[in-house]
């Protein structure tokens, strides 16, 4: 009986953990696909700020001379 427990008990916590391994790849995943996301967000966002700033340079460059 006793060792019948104990199986049971070690069965529990196989499928327990089998369950949380699975699960945390699944995160993972999902995590992987989200940070692409932001990073295309990022490098997209950062484009265009780049351009205003390097505009408002190129304009107060050519206000200085005159």
């Amino acid at each position: 009986m006793k060792q019948f427990i104990s199986m049971l008990v070690a069965a529990v916590f196989a499928a327990a953990s089998v369950t949380a391994i699975a699960q945390e790849k699944k995160d993972d995943k999902a995590k992987a696909g989200q940070m692409d996301k932001k990073d295309t967000k990022k490098s997209s966002g950062k484009k265009s700020s780049g351009k205003k700033s390097s505009g408002k340079k190129s304009e107060g460059k050519k206000a200085e001379p005159k």
